[in-house]
Parts: C-alpha cells; structure tokens; sequence
C-alpha cells in the first residue's frame, strides 16, 4: 500500500511531482521507467518480478477503490444510475452482489 511513513515520502516527493506527466503516454513512461530501474537495481528473478506486478496491482486497486469508486458514486448521483434495472433483477433473485 502506498501508506509509507513521513521520511519515506519526503524522499521521493523531491523526485515527483504531478506536472512531469501531461498525457497518458507519458504517464506510462515514468511508470515503466521507474520499473525498469527497480529491476536493474534488484536483478532479473521472479520475486523481484512478482513484487513489481504485485505493486501495480495494488496501487491500481487503491486508486479504483479511493479515487475511482467515489467519483463514480458522485456521478450516479448526478446522472442516474445506468445498472437500476439489474440491481431489481437481483434484489429480486435473492443476489444482491
């Protein structure tokens, strides 16, 4: 998880920073930049490898869970919800997800 105590995020905040990165290409860049660079520093092996998915998978997971889910709860709100008729359906088969 990327909740890291103070001296750890002061030691990278100096590196990054969100203007760096102005399209989804770019953004790809650094991401794949600071992967190659980890795997030079820990070598080619499967755990390093598998720590590096893992990393991806669990910052994706945190930003869909904390950013994603409540900006599209918001627009729900805002917009109507697109699933109404399925969640009916499965209120009504006993499956609420």
């Amino acid at each position: 998880m990327p909740y890291v105590n103070q001296n750890v995020r002061d030691k990278f905040d100096e590196d990054f920073s969100g203007d760096q990165a102005d399209n989804a290409g770019e953004l790809n860049f650094m991401f794949t930049t600071l992967i190659t660079e980890y795997v030079k520093r820990h070598g080619i092996k499967y755990q390093v490898l598998n720590d590096v998915v893992g990393a991806l998978d669990g910052a994706k997971a945190e930003f869909q869970r904390r950013v994603v889910g409540p900006y599209e709860d918001q627009k729900i709100d805002e917009n109507g919800d697109v699933y109404e008729e399925l969640d009916s359906l499965l209120e009504s088969d006993g499956n609420k997800y």
